[in-house]
């Protein structure tokens, strides 16, 4: 999600604080959303429980990767949000547990759906749909116009002026990857992403780098959540996007304990908490962000995409979430797209 790896140790106010937190036990906490989300969930946990959080940020590919390589020595006992697929496949490979919340009864139906296919080991906390963010200023003054399907994205006057993640630390991209398979088929969407190499300037690190990228005017389009570019609207910058006319794929941001927890207690609170309406208020509240939450009672904050109006494919979460289908994907985006001279 970020470009930066942090390790935060959030702390309260000084004496006041510590005494509460250290009776209260802690957390080890994997945040793969945006830092402002992260340190006011790490913020408002301790203050609403009194147990102490230390916090590392990785985009979702990352925390995959960390997770397996730590599987017989947990170092985490939570993995907050990210894409869903990557849940998926630490659920499949038994590096996650199965937990049902009380506040299981509060929650959209898509994320239940992801609780289930998951054998109870990941739940829904977002939802966001993929789609083009775009530099308006930038697009004019090249005298070019935004794109509004997967197959503008080919032309060659778009050349270096495309920004998207690398699959391999991102989830983002994987999705991307896995939603032109499901709208193309397999070997047609891996020629798409081959003619594409050309117009690509970047494959940038984190999820979010692609838009960021954009809104510093350095790229003129991204492929990115439709959400992210509207945080960058709203922040001010001269960014605005479309959805695929063909569809698009959307993740189901998700929570997963993971398997071996130090911290088993503190994880199923923590899990619980983030499960309520006022939690999942926090991304909109601390920077902007605008996921579809999966709290019912949840509102959908002002200006978010609204899912019901992009038309979404009918996105394979149970097939695409294999570990093994996953690897294969991108493991061939390696060969076939990642290896292509720049």
């Amino acid at each position: 999600m970020h470009r930066r790896l942090l390790h935060l140790v959030a702390l309260g106010a000084p004496l006041a604080w510590s005494a509460p937190a250290a009776a209260q036990g802690q957390l080890n906490l994997i945040c793969s959303v945006q830092i402002e989300w992260c340190q006011a969930v790490v913020t408002n946990f301790q203050r609403d429980t009194g147990i102490r959080v230390n916090m590392t940020q990785r985009g979702s590919g990352e925390s995959l990767a960390a997770i397996r390589a730590e599987a017989q020595n947990p170092r985490s006992d939570v993995w907050f949000g990210g894409t869903g697929d990557p849940h998926l496949a630490a659920a499949e490979e038994n590096l996650t547990q199965a937990y049902e919340s009380p506040n299981n009864a509060q929650l959209q139906p898509w994320a239940l759906t992801q609780w289930r296919q998951s054998d109870r080991r990941a739940v829904g906390i977002y939802a966001g749909a993929i789609g083009f963010g775009y530099n308006t200023e930038l697009l004019a003054r090249k005298n070019l116009q935004p794109p509004t399907c997967w197959a503008d994205l080919l032309d060659p006057r778009y050349r270096g002026e495309v920004q998207m993640a690398n699959p391999n630390s991102s989830g983002t991209a994987y999705v991307i990857i896995a939603t032109l398979v499901q709208l193309m088929g397999e070997d047609q969407a891996f020629d798409y992403l081959k003619r594409l190499h050309p117009n690509i300037n970047s494959y940038a690190r984190s999820g979010t780098g692609p838009i960021k990228a954009v809104a510093r005017g350095e790229s003129g389009i991204s492929l990115s959540f439709v959400h992210d570019a509207v945080t960058e609207r709203n922040a001010g910058f001269p960014v605005a996007y479309n959805t695929p006319c063909e569809g698009t794929g959307f993740e189901i941001g998700s929570m997963s304990i993971v398997r071996g927890a130090r911290n088993l207690t503190q994880a199923r609170r923590f899990y619980d908490w983030a499960l309520t309406a006022p939690a999942q208020r926090l991304g909109f509240d601390a920077g902007g962000q605008l996921q579809t939450p999966s709290n019912r009672e949840a509102p959908l904050p002002q200006g978010a995409p609204d899912l019901t109006r992009i038309r979404l494919i009918d996105y394979d979460f149970a097939k695409y979430g294999r570990a093994a289908e996953r690897r294969r994907l991108i493991e061939r985006w390696d060969r076939e797209v990642g290896s292509l001279p720049r």
